[in-house]
């Protein structure tokens, strides 16, 4: 019988416990954490795609540009993201291979630099929405704007920052060798930060985009191609909750998709916070249930992952 495959959407925050503990060892030790849970899973007779969010890195990459722009050239955003992709993978392979390697378990671990197949024409490049970067002051991101031809925005108070378009996800382009890899029974970190965004000319030929692509978005359509049986979320909760912060908050143990949709088109998710996580699980859901695969979400707290899958805590979204 064959093992029922998950793909584990970690984000990129996850890396980052504090803004006093960013550095590459601190990131280390939370991805060491992360893998344990993943490892659990495994041993618990899953097969695993993780993929990973790197909006923080993609922050710190472009500001060490920024510092050293009279010295090299500039990264650009989409080769920003494949770097990305390189050191966060390497981080979790090494931290997967570890692991398995402590409970005797004989997986390989392999990083898929993906590209995600985005539309030039997607109405986002309209409304270039989402920050990246560093915060700048008023006068320094305007000089930009002029100079670099930047859209800008003021970010939450904190200062100005770049802004780029995030475009749907469409397809992922290697997705065949995603699925080989997994034939051969590998474990594949694969769609970093939502995957390389590139679009495709009339001769099929690909080009890189200054984009960024919503990792839970491009997970879930990972899942849908994959037809995966689960699609997992990690965050900062054990549950998902409505009316959060509030008297009546009450935490959700289950959740149709049709009261998913509901409690979304209600706004009780948060538009920046768990709604694009709900948002994305709904999708992966109602697409493969369209392909005749039935299929599950769940949201929960890393370290409470192994309870989670036995339904002892987290969120189930079901059809």
């Amino acid at each position: 019988m064959n093992k029922p495959l998950a793909i584990v959407a970690v984000g990129g925050n996850a890396l980052i416990v504090n803004e006093e503990k960013n550095s590459i060892p601190d990131q280390y030790q939370a991805v060491e954490q992360s893998a344990q849970h993943i490892v659990d899973m495994i041993e618990g007779g899953w097969n695993i795609v993780l993929t990973h969010g790197n909006g923080p890195q993609v922050g710190f990459i472009l500001r060490r540009s920024e510092l050293a722009a009279s010295e090299v050239a500039s990264v650009p955003l989409d080769y920003a993201v494949g770097d990305t992709q390189g050191a966060i993978g390497y981080m979790f392979q090494k931290a997967l291979h570890n692991q398995l390697a402590l409970r005797d378990i004989k997986k390989p671990v392999v990083t898929i630099v993906t590209q995600t197949l985005v539309s030039a024409s997607d109405p986002a490049f309209n409304t270039p929405n989402k920050p990246v970067g560093a915060f700048l002051d008023y006068a320094t991101a305007q000089q930009r704007q002029q100079t670099l031809g930047w859209t800008i925005a003021e970010d939450s108070g904190r200062g100005w920052r770049r802004t780029v378009a995030s475009p749907t996800p469409l397809e992922i382009i290697e997705i065949a060798t995603i699925q080989n890899l997994l034939t051969q029974g590998c474990i594949v970190i694969a769609c970093g930060g939502g995957g390389i965004p590139v679009i495709r000319d009339a001769q099929r030929q690909l080009h890189g985009i200054e984009a960024v692509i919503d990792k839970d978005l491009a997970s879930a359509l990972l899942a849908e191609q994959l037809a995966a049986d689960l699609l997992l979320i990690p965050t900062g909760v054990d549950q998902v909750a409505i009316n959060f912060g509030t008297p009546e908050q009450r935490w959700l143990s289950e959740l149709s998709l049709e009261q998913a949709d509901l409690l979304i088109a209600q706004g009780q998710f948060g538009s920046g916070s768990m709604q694009p996580k709900v948002e994305a699980i709904a999708q992966f859901i109602r697409q493969s249930h369209q392909n005749g695969k039935t299929a599950s979400g769940l949201i929960t707290r890393p370290e409470s992952i192994k309870a989670a899958l036995s339904h002892q805590t987290g969120t189930w979204i079901t059809r």
